[in-house]
């Protein structure tokens, strides 16, 4: 693809962008390249009063696709960006003019696997439980096994669970909710938020710790899929956010309720706690649970236990 120019792509996309719909003017489309398995393309076409004109099809964005891959192939100057603007010819019968534009964003530039942001965040949580009590070393429910991109199921490469030990309790925390997306320069800390689960000194041996440990890392799992679930806690102070096996009975619910403090320091800003709290069917029987996330009969519960919101 070395002939290949931004000549040849405007003359390329000439005949196709020129099939433009009734009432257009004008159009324009930006195109990223494939970088760590994501590219984008958005724009179209816009009338007189610069309002977007609806398109019967997909035409415009898979060709403009197709320029931008030989493009990239044909070795042009560097460039991660691509602009195309069109503009309706003022005559009949005649072709409308295209302009093409290549830059190189570094704002737009994936996070590679080696990038220290990622355990810059891990430091930052390690400080805030270390300000707690003591972190277990070497403990870890699961080491996810970080795909190319760096990114594991949390989509970064910390997938953990901290133990940290106080005299007055043991706290099980996850170790990468919070964690920026790996492939992508998104300026946010994963899902933003940390869970963390609270047991009395005496109440676990090794084997319940892990058990629990684990649990914890489904838990966060199903948060990261959610992706907004801390936005939900935050105005619902509490909500019934899963059910559990009968291995864990009577246990039958996870209920995520604020907790004590944010975490501090992460590369974009600080991210609050979520306390995940096991509870029995017995301690919301009988209450109404149509409202959002059952948010009124979490909140009941855990004020009931003496927990509060909070």
């Amino acid at each position: 693809m070395a002939s290949y120019s931004i000549d040849d792509a405007i003359r390329e996309l000439a005949p196709a962008l020129g099939k433009a719909p009734a009432g257009a003017v004008s159009g324009e489309w930006t195109a990223t390249t494939m970088q760590a398995g994501h590219s984008s393309r958005t724009g179209g076409y816009r009338d007189a009063e610069g309002n977007y004109v609806p398109e019967a099809s997909r035409h415009p964005l898979d060709i403009i696709s197709e320029v931008v891959e030989k493009l990239g192939a044909s070795g042009v100057p560097r460039f991660n960006k691509v602009l195309i603007r069109w503009k309706k010819p003022k005559f009949p019968f005649m072709r409308g003019e295209i302009t093409l534009q290549t830059s190189y964003d570094r704002t737009i530039v994936p996070r590679a696997p080696d990038d220290p942001i990622y355990e810059t965040a891990a430091a930052a949580r390690r400080v805030f439980w270390q300000s707690r009590g003591t972190v277990l070393q070497n403990f870890a429910a699961e080491r996810g096994t970080a795909n190319i991109h760096a990114q594991t199921k949390w989509f970064g490469p910390h997938r953990r669970i901290l133990a940290i030990q106080a005299p007055e309790r043991l706290t099980l925390a996850t170790d990468g909710l919070s964690t920026p997306w790996a492939g992508i320069s998104e300026p946010e800390n994963g899902v933003e938020c940390e869970l963390f689960m609270e047991f009395g000194p005496a109440t676990l041996n090794a084997e319940g710790i892990e058990n629990w440990a684990n649990l914890l890392i489904n838990i966060g799992d199903l948060v990261a899929d959610g992706y907004r679930v801390a936005r939900d806690v935050e105005k619902h102070r509490a909500i019934l956010f899963c059910r559990l096996t009968e291995d864990h009975s009577p246990m039958s619910r996870i209920m995520l309720s604020q907790g004590p403090g944010r975490i501090d320091g992460l590369p974009f800003g600080s991210v609050p706690l979520i306390r995940a709290t096991p509870i029995a069917e017995a301690e919301i029987e009988g209450q109404d649970l149509s409202d959002d996330w059952g948010a009124v009969a979490a909140r009941n519960a855990l004020a009931k236990r003496g927990v509060g919101s909070h």
